[in-house]
């Protein structure tokens, strides 16, 4: 079985901002045409501007930034005009051109082979009683969303979340854990161009376990590793981990006793606007984000959905979460969520 280094900066989340203040005087805007009069444009950027505290060092720079938005804000308004399960919105990305945005996930990280042979799920999750639904937020297991920034860290925070449901249901409290602590000291990974859950998990059995986000903070950009700063949460050393059987059952089967950690293709704008609704849109295969699937469910049409928290800040999306369709009549499920899925087991 193949699986990947994540090949990207895996879309981080920051805004482009610089310590010059207020707006510049837009002269023209080209020959593009838009839906609406660039005035009506002028005055939704200036919202946003302020909104999300967004300023630019250059007219010229600001003007590019306009032009974005502009065909950002057609983007969504044409999705949502139609008959869809999800809508789009603007947020923190609104000023990125579709290549920025691809930018941002450094695409290009070779595919690399899991270092051991795919482990086999435990007997008490083959033979586990599936409820219809489940969300782990409800039941205190899942931290408040993270913000990755501009570091393409989102294998670190996939690694975490499951690490940290794995904690709680085994010992009952809710600790957020370090991703800056993998960041700087896993050497198997790639710090901010990306890594892989799988390397996390190891590092971390290796470790003797993880600091907390408290004693260890994220700061989003690799340093030397300071793990002789603080010790290790006692009991957070994983004593493995399981790659989950590539297929929806296997996959709700584990979900349904443990967040999971796993890897989806995130390269599209619809994406990248995503705000609400239940993820039907065209996806492919090509993993290049990790995230964490924390439960399941219907809603009120009979779609069926995965639950899935990212970590862009919860300004993106559906308050820092997306519903991915599940049920997909898709080689790997929707976006490829089936393809990279493994959760720590816990001592």
């Amino acid at each position: 079985m193949k699986t990947s280094l994540f090949s990207l900066a895996c879309a981080s989340a920051a805004i482009l901002a610089s310590a010059n203040s207020g707006l510049y005087e837009v002269k023209e805007m080209g020959s593009q045409k838009f839906l609406h009069p660039m005035t009506y444009y002028q005055e939704k950027f200036a919202e946003w501007m302020a909104l999300y505290d967004v300023k630019f060092e250059s007219a010229e720079e600001q003007e590019q930034a306009l032009l974005n938005f502009s065909e950002a804000d057609d983007f969504i308004e044409t999705h949502n005009s139609g008959s869809h399960s999800y809508s789009l919105g603007h947020n923190q990305f609104s000023h990125l051109s579709w290549d920025q945005f691809r930018d941002h996930k450094g695409i290009g990280v070779p595919m690399l082979e899991r270092k051991s042979p795919l482990r086999r799920l435990p007997k008490n999750l083959r033979a586990f009683q599936v409820p219809e639904s489940k969300d782990w937020r409800d039941e205190g297991a899942v931290t408040t969303v993270k913000n990755q920034e501009q570091c393409g860290s989102c294998w670190s925070f996939s690694a975490t979340g499951a690490i940290e449901g794995a904690y709680f249901l085994k010992n009952g409290e809710l600790v957020s854990f370090s991703e800056q602590m993998l960041v700087d000291c896993d050497y198997e990974d790639l710090g901010c161009n990306g890594g892989l859950m799988d390397n996390a998990f190891e590092w971390i059995e290796d470790n003797g376990g993880l600091c907390s986000e408290h004693a260890y903070p994220y700061i989003a950009k690799k340093e030397s590793c300071r793990d002789w700063s603080c010790t290790p949460v006692s009991h957070s050393n994983p004593t493995g981990w399981v790659d989950i059987d590539q297929s929806e059952k296997a996959l709700m089967e584990a979900v349904a006793q443990t967040p999971v950690a796993i890897a989806i293709e995130a390269d599209q704008m619809a994406f990248q606007f995503y705000s609400d609704g239940v993820f039907t849109g065209s996806c492919g295969t090509s993993l290049d984000h990790g995230v964490l699937a924390v439960g399941y469910g219907k809603d009120e049409s009979g779609q069926e959905y995965w639950i899935v928290k990212n970590s862009w800040g919860d300004s993106w999306g559906k308050d820092g979460y997306i519903y991915l369709e599940k049920g997909k009549d898709q080689e790997g499920g929707q976006c490829g969520l089936y393809l990279q899925a493994s959760y720590p087991e816990m001592p």
